[in-house]
């Protein structure tokens, strides 16, 4: 049986994960995940009662109950290279034993709701409107760093993406893959926009905002905004879907993403009073999850 060396999975003094600090039996199999910290406490204000409450850096984690459910919501802070290291923690402090470092013979599957905001890139997803994930498209990179990736990427979304972006950044190459589709179902039901999300590696320039450094590809927004895969729109940029999406399916965890609009790409506007709207949303998610 495979040891995992304490290099590779490194566990506290205390006997909690290195970054999120959380010790086994201190999470729920059903995750909210936010990136903001403070959108934690937005979140645990709904629980009926608390159980413990973590944090260190940007990972602060509450779990409690809420209408009977046992609920865990912990922010993951900004970016893929987060969702690597949050996503690994959470499957290790379930499928792990911290004794023996051994993978356990009973796999424990979590079902992961990420709460988020997100830019519109259609005239069907304007500012205030709510849009879950089907399918994350990925400029970041972090599954091709594992094995048997290919079997959670979708290769004729991937190659029909690169045609009609005809894309120009070398080096780059995005993936596509798919939430779990049950999820999916059980959160966005019949009354949130069922979409396909990029996930980009950047604020800026990764989503086509030109500041004072000129871009490679100017018009790859248009693009985007202009692409269509049997009937398939790109409805929205973020920056966590990608990773949390791939990672889930190969570690075979439920996972999805959905985001609360908040900026119009096509029109250039933006609600940065966007307060109230997540939180319908996040009652939402509570009561579905």
């Amino acid at each position: 049986m495979k040891i995992i060396q304490p290099s590779e999975l490194i566990i506290n003094e205390d006997g909690s994960i290195f970054h999120l600090h959380l010790k086994p039996g201190q999470l729920s199999d059903k995750i909210i995940l936010v990136g903001d910290p403070d959108r934690v406490e937005a979140v645990a204000s709904y629980f009926d009662e608390t159980e413990c409450e973590v944090s260190n850096r940007e990972f602060r984690t509450v779990t409690g109950r809420y209408k009977g459910k046992r609920l865990t919501v912990l922010s993951h802070g900004i970016g893929t290279d987060n969702i690597d290291i949050v996503l690994t923690e959470l499957d290790a402090l379930v499928n792990i034993d911290f004794k023996t470092r051994t993978v356990k013979p009973t796999f424990e599957q979590l079902t992961m709701v990420r709460v988020g905001t997100s830019g519109g890139l259609q005239p069907f997803t304007p500012i205030g409107s709510y849009v879950a994930a089907e399918k994350s498209i990925g400029f970041d990179g972090v599954v091709y760093f594992y094995a048997d990736n290919q079997r959670v990427r979708d290769a004729d979304f991937e190659a029909e993406l690169l045609k009609q972006l005809n894309w120009q950044l070398a080096g780059i190459w995005p993936y596509v893959a798919n939430s779990d589709s049950s999820l999916v179902e059980q959160i966005a039901k019949d009354d949130i926009i069922r979409g396909v999300t990029i996930a980009a590696n950047g604020f800026y320039g990764p989503q086509g905002r030109e500041v004072r450094l000129a871009l490679t590809d100017p018009n790859l927004n248009k693009k985007i905004e202009a692409f269509d895969y049997n009937g398939r729109k790109i409805t929205n940029y973020e920056m966590e879907s990608s990773s949390l999406a791939a990672l889930s399916a190969l570690m075979g965890h439920r996972a999805m993403t959905v985001c609360c609009i908040i900026a119009g790409r096509v029109d250039k506007n933006m609600n940065t009073n966007y307060k109230g709207t997540i939180t319908g949303l996040i009652e939402m998610v509570l009561n579905r999850i």
